[in-house]
């Protein structure tokens, strides 16, 4: 799988953060299953970092996670991120899970911001129905007031997805497709098994997950100043969002934890170039694909658990 589009950006007004989402270079990407070297400048300044923000703060935070991004869309309503007209071509998933080229798929996006991803979509395929959920009240009000915005094709609903049941507003077992795109790095990494588990009462046996977000040894997560570090590989930007940088292993450890297997799971390397402003930095993104085991698929796994449990035992 290539990288060929611009992802959420970080919310800091920085240069190298702007250039993140409006950048209108985009070289491909190289995937690869191993995490991104460091320099030692780099590896420095990430052993230096031990000092994490108090207690008190991260409850606070966590308590005010919703209104932070509410605030978010309030200063920059629909304009801060772009349409991704790529996730067809990135996610090939979307037309190969069809039986024939006319079944209607039923997709949800968990974490649809303003809809830059849904609206290329339904414009694109008439045979999709959306649901589409959002953290933030605010960022589901832009989606419905959309001109595309349809009934009879998109349900948008405000959700939090470690707390609400997505079972209240999407019938059970009922989706083809979960899109989580630059989403889980937003939750806290203990409320991460629940929000999958909350995904996985909706899906269907066979649906799949298609996942992507920030990386271990991201850009992003090199240049967090001192007194953003929240615990290992989480950070807190200036305006009180926060982000996680994945490592495969902990991905898959955390979705085979919530019922689901891996597919595909690698790191998607490149460099985001803006000659305007003279800057070259390393991306690091990570693109995987989940499965819901159907019921013959989870006795199987069980089965291969146990013998794999008794090899041991006998060892």
């Amino acid at each position: 799988m290539s990288l060929t589009a611009v992802e959420k950006s970080e919310v800091d007004l920085t240069q190298s953060v702007k250039l993140e989402s409006k950048d209108d270079t985009f070289p491909c990407g190289q995937t690869t299953s191993t995490a991104r070297h460091l320099s030692q400048e780099e590896l420095d300044r990430l052993s230096s970092e031990r000092s994490l923000v108090s207690d008190f703060k991260q409850m606070k935070l966590e308590k005010e996670a919703q209104k932070n991004w509410d605030l978010f869309y309030k200063r920059n309503t629909t304009n801060f991120f772009k349409d991704r007209h790529w996730t067809t071509r990135e996610f090939e998933e979307l037309q190969a899970c069809r039986e024939f080229e006319s079944q209607k798929l039923v997709l949800l996006e968990a974490g649809c911001g303003v809809g830059n991803c849904i609206f290329p979509l339904l414009e694109e395929d008439l045979s999709i129905f959306v649901y589409a959920c959002d953290f933030s009240p605010r960022a589901v009000e832009f989606v419905k007031k959309n001109p595309l915005y349809r009934p009879e094709r998109c349900c948008a609903f405000q959700c939090d997805l470690t707390k609400d049941h997505l079972t209240e507003n999407v019938p059970e077992a009922s989706v083809d497709v979960v899109t989580l795109i630059f989403v889980l790095s937003a939750v806290h990494p203990d409320k991460m098994k629940v929000a999958l588990e909350n995904i996985g009462k909706v899906l269907k046996p066979g649906g799949v997950v298609l996942f992507r977000d920030y990386g271990l040894y991201d850009h992003a997560m090199l240049r967090f100043k001192s007194g953003s570090k929240l615990g290992d590989n989480f950070y807190v930007r200036q305006d009180g969002t926060r982000s996680y940088f994945f490592s495969k292993e902990f991905l898959a450890k955390l979705f085979e934890e919530a019922g689901f297997q891996s597919v595909v799971n690698e790191y998607v390397l490149r460099e985001t170039v803006n000659k305007k402003e003279g800057l070259c930095v390393p991306r690091v993104f990570l693109q995987s694909k989940f499965i819901k085991p159907t019921h013959s698929q989870q006795g199987s796994v069980l089965l291969s658990h146990n013998s794999s449990k008794e090899s041991k035992q006998e060892d």
